[in-house]
């Protein structure tokens, strides 16, 4: 890469040459990102995808000019500590490092919300590599996406999807001025953020430096403080996606047998037929909704457990030739990010019928693809503490029922957003809109926590729509099967278990991705469905007027 000025050893390479390879063989982008996703037009066609930098500060649009300046503060801290840790004169760090804060915060300033794009109609826009290169003159396009999507072939007239064209020309501008008058610090800047990027393969103090930085980001932004997260932890995430291809089969074979998915299969359908049962009767839609709601129910797809193409045998058998584990932890690392965006890109390059799987099989996280219209539910999920064919259905239920119920809401997201229903009952949807706003509103946020209604409203209404869903699936259950199973060392009856179950999975200890989260807290996803429900005060004997027995409630599914 040509070294830095930093250490003394400075040799003035092309541009363009670091940056090719700082993509293609370090997986890092500091100036923009590139990657391979669905066309705008066409979910099933491929296309390459620039879209705006991943910043590692946690910066924000709207922050305060105080908070902003401490941020940078923290993170120029940071930066010097690395650049001290890897033997730079620290007269030459400080320098280096004030430089590349100003470039990060000058990127920054270029950037513009996703929704102003999205109104503007920007936020997709098809331009070839020729007409990049002419827009932002500073990036030789055609050499750097080539060496990252190799072995796919391209040509400057090779269409691209740009997110955001106004960012990568402001981009380009402040690449071109710094080439001509501070070319040394561009290195600098360059060489710290691979050095961010590669900080969990170095060794303790490089991450005890990341461990310090990050504690200081979550009291100034007011987050929680993370829990300690052990390195085999991290070892292990890592190990499932460098070998996904041979580790699915095995989790799948191991821990998702035929019982286990016929039992999760049944489950699904009893939570589905429910669904089907409670459109019938929602008053602000009219029976032309309803019936059209039930149909795209019937209509969906279900897979679970993992993709067909995830358990192909040949794919078991992968030998993994182009990885090369040795004694230095980073060579491996580096070895096996290498092979994986290798095997990305073939993988892209393949015919793929069914639907492309956005997760492991190990995954707790179930989602709805709106472009196939089939709801995943990976093998993780359908494990204990949500899943087992062994439990008592109230368990299972609770847990993994009230999800499956919440992904079934997502095909009608649609309908909740403004405009989304012209046949609908409007005044009585926005009346119910507005009832679980306030609902949520008025629980009280413990220490360092925050949401944002407008961003959660919509999965807010899908966790109190998908426990109402899930409960209704589980007293029909009952009404068919009497002599239910409870557990012998809680003095909980069936309807207490259902309920105990689904807080169980919902609280939870807060992530670093929290503040990206589309949810609520964890504590508003146990209180705010189980406050909407008038059986669990029942059942629990809440007084009238209690925080989890309020006077009124909303029903918006």
């Amino acid at each position: 890469l040509g070294g830095w000025r930093i250490s003394g050893k400075w040799t003035s390479l092309n541009f363009n040459r670091t940056l090719r390879l700082l993509m293609s063989q370090y997986g890092h982008f500091p100036f923009f990102r590139a990657y391979l996703g669905p066309h705008p037009a066409s979910p099933h066609t491929t296309v390459i995808q620039i879209d705006q930098p991943e910043f590692d500060v946690p910066l924000k649009q709207d922050q305060e000019q105080k908070i902003y300046a401490q941020i940078f503060r923290e993170y120029l801290t940071y930066l010097n500590q690395l650049g001290t840790l890897l033997g730079g004169d620290p007269s030459k760090v400080q320098e280096h490092s004030s430089l590349s804060i100003s470039i990060t915060s000058r990127l920054f300033q270029f950037l513009r919300p996703l929704e102003q794009r999205r109104a503007q109609g920007k936020l997709f826009q098809m331009v070839t590599i020729d007409q990049l290169k002419e827009m932002a003159p500073a990036i030789d396009w055609l050499s750097c996406l080539q060496a990252t999507f190799t072995p796919m072939s391209l040509s400057p007239s090779q269409s691209l999807v740009v997110h955001d064209v106004e960012y990568l020309k402001n981009m380009s501008q402040l690449v071109e001025e710094m080439l001509l008058k501070q070319r040394d610090f561009l290195q600098s800047h360059m060489i710290l953020g691979l050095v961010v990027t590669l900080s969990p393969a170095l060794d303790s103090q490089f991450q005890e430096a990341r461990r310090k930085l990050s504690q200081k980001l979550r009291e100034l932004t007011e987050q929680p403080p993370m829990p300690a997260r052990p390195r085999w932890m991290k070892c292990v995430e890592e190990t499932g996606t460098f070998f996904e291809p041979t580790l699915a089969a095995l989790f799948v074979r191991e821990a998702f047998g035929p019982s286990t998915r016929s039992a999760a299969m049944k489950l699904f359908t009893a939570i589905r037929d429910a669904l089907i049962t409670r459109l019938r009767n929602l008053p602000w839609m009219n029976e032309e909704t309803q019936n059209m709601a039930q149909d795209k129910v019937a209509q969906l797809q279900v897979e679970m457990g993992a993709s067909e193409w995830a358990l192909k045998p040949e794919l078991a058998r992968q030998e993994y030739n182009d990885i090369q584990l040795g004694s230095s932890f980073l060579q491996s690392v580096l070895s096996c990010v290498r092979s994986l965006r290798a095997r990305i890109v073939q993988s892209f390059l393949q015919p793929h019928p069914q639907h492309r799987w956005k997760v492991s099989p190990w995954d707790v996280n179930a989602y709805y693809s709106v472009s196939d219209h089939v709801v995943v539910f990976p093998a993780g999920l359908l494990q204990p503490p949500f899943f087992h064919p062994g439990y008592p259905r109230a368990v299972n239920f609770g847990a993994a029922g009230s999800i499956m119920a919440h992904e079934l809401l997502h095909i009608f997201y649609q309908l909740l957003l403004p405009g989304g229903c012209l046949a609908c009952d409007n005044h009585a949807l926005q009346e119910a809109h507005l009832c679980l706003k306030r609902h949520y509103a008025a629980f009280p946020l413990p220490s360092r926590t925050s949401f944002n209604d407008s961003l959660t409203f919509l999965e807010n209404a899908a966790d109190v729509g998908g426990l109402a869903i899930a409960l209704q699936a589980y007293s029909k259950r009952l009404l068919r099967h009497h002599g239910e199973t409870v557990l012998p060392s809680l003095d909980l009856s069936p309807q207490q278990i259902f309920f105990r179950s689904y807080a169980q999975v919902m609280c939870r200890k807060p992530s670093p991705q929290d503040s990206h989260d589309t949810h609520s807290p964890p504590h508003l996803r146990v209180h705010g469905p189980l406050s909407s429900t008038p059986a669990f005060a029942r059942y629990f004997r809440c007084a009238r007027g209690a925080l989890l027995n309020p006077s009124s409630r909303c029903q918006l599914w």
